[in-house]
């Protein structure tokens, strides 16, 4: 989450929310996050679309010759060990066999960065203190290819995240630390609203950051795996932290993708984007309020945030809309909108006409449309997640006193579960829609296959994975 991918363990991210497979898109989100510019995030989301709220666990590494299967000391609710089964991925390094491998070659993998190490200015003695008794942590296994059952929708995804304790929480947040945010809009010009949701959506204001060390997180990613690459880099630039004494390894603790601090940064982020506010000498996204929100703020101006505009606007999208339209890559100023017959939800004209935005249709046609500008974007960079921008704008428009969304959600609708996600694609390609291999997860080419099965049928082309549209496609 950029933060992202603290998420990875969220992070995987992405994509092609739109209503379709939200919770799983969010699982990703996590890994997506990781996987983008920015780092961190989705400890809470863990939670959410896993059981527990808890992240923390920690692993005792077997010895040589011995089945490399980590067992987790938690701290807080029950962790489990890893399952010792193949990645749902189907990718080669996470076959239970590989992972085993890699596990017993965890200490010459760890100790064979020491150059890498070097090159970044990282004394031995460093490098041999904060990597001395790193084992494996290999839980992570399990959560890098998680594939939920059962998936959130939108409405259940903001109901959790945008309510009334977190939002008075956020307004307390804002009060104490009115000085920090009053001189971090002077210098960076990004809404303080905004920070606060970050803060309060990814860690619920510092209460759930989660618990894994992340050195043993990012080392175990390192050497064992589909993404030993690019967690390398993040591994590396954690000891870089360390080394130039920003942090203390003790504070570096959070998801299991390595996303650490109360708005989350992947280190690698850190490194791009946090800041010594208060000139104490030290960059502390996690304990020091005034760095951790000057911090944040760099990070989306850094990606491009607009000083003075907003997210976003909910609309109202005429019957008969062409729902083609309602697709990131075709911004259109809002005028053209406007001409197409969208509103303003609640009636109020827009305030910039000629401001460019694209139509974001999350719950289909029966649910609420909204056009969305640059800083929704950036917030996207944050993490890579329509649900996740969404939920962000949301609420920092209802912590600077906005009113809740105007047109209600399809609530009446369920999300389907991973078993009828595969039959809608079987179906789709039994049709002539769908050209992929079924997988469960209904990403931006199933969307387009749906899109083109409801104009089939005279149905709103809005690309949604109703109930409905699997009953259709059942021929009932």
């Amino acid at each position: 989450m950029t933060r992202r991918t603290a998420g990875l363990a969220r992070i995987r991210t992405g994509a092609a929310i739109l209503g379709l497979t939200f919770g799983a898109a969010l699982l990703a989100c996590g890994e997506a996050r990781a996987q983008s510019s920015g780092g961190g995030r989705f400890s809470l989301f863990d939670g959410i679309f896993t059981g527990s709220l808890s992240q923390g666990s920690r692993s005792t590494r077997p010895s040589p010759g011995t089945t490399a299967q980590a067992q987790p000391v938690q701290a807080g609710s029950a962790a489990l060990p890893w399952s010792g089964e193949d990645g749902a991925s189907g990718h080669p390094l996470m076959t239970a066999a590989a992972i085993r491998e890699a596990a017993a070659n965890f200490d010459n993998c760890v100790a064979g960065m020491w150059p890498d190490a070097a090159r970044r200015g990282i004394s031995q003695a460093n490098f041999e203190r904060f990597t001395a008794g790193l084992t494996p942590d290999l839980r992570i296994m399990d959560l890098m290819d998680s594939q939920p059952e059962f998936t959130k929708s939108i409405w259940d995804y903001l109901d959790i995240l945008v309510n009334d304790n977190r939002l008075a929480k956020g307004r307390e947040i804002l009060a104490k630390y009115k000085p920090q945010f009053d001189a971090t809009e002077k210098a960076y010009g990004v809404d303080r609203y905004a920070i606060a949701a970050i803060w309060g959506i990814e860690s619920n204001y510092s209460t759930q950051m989660g618990d894994r060390s992340v050195l043993q997180s990012t080392a175990t990613l390192s050497c064992i795996g589909r993404r030993q690459k690019y967690f390398r880099d993040e591994f590396l630039s954690a000891l870089e932290i360390l080394n130039h004494g920003d942090l203390r390894p003790e504070q570096m603790r959070g998801s299991w993708a390595g996303a650490f601090g109360p708005t989350q940064f992947m280190p690698t982020a850190f490194k791009r984007y946090a800041v010594d506010a208060d000139g104490d000498g030290r960059r502390d996204v996690v304990d020091d309020p005034a760095d951790l929100i000057a911090s944040t703020a760099n990070n989306l101006r850094k990606d491009g945030w607009q000083t003075g505009q907003t997210w976003g606007y909910e609309v109202v999208v005429p019957a008969g809309f062409n729902y083609m339209l309602a697709d990131r890559a075709k911004a259109m100023t809002i005028a053209q909108w406007e001409h197409l017959g969208l509103t303003h939800a609640g009636g109020k004209p827009f305030p910039h006409p000629a401001e460019k935005a694209y139509l974001l249709a999350p719950a289909g046609a029966e649910g609420p449309g909204f056009l969305m500008l640059q800083n929704f974007r950036v917030i996207m960079k944050y993490n890579p997640a329509e649900a996740y921008a969404l939920a962000i704008g949301h609420f920092a428009d209802r912590l600077r006193g906005g009113a809740p969304f105007v047109q209600p959600w399809p609530r009446q609708e369920r999300e389907l579960s991973k078993a009828e996600r595969l039959e809608l694609q079987q179906l789709l390609a039994q049709r002539g829609f769908y050209r992929g291999t079924p997988d469960g997860q209904l990403g931006g080419q199933t969307r387009d296959a749906l899109r083109g099965f409801q104009a089939s049928i005279g149905a709103p082309a809005d690309g949604f994975a109703s109930s409905d549209v699997l009953e259709r496609l059942r021929g009932r």
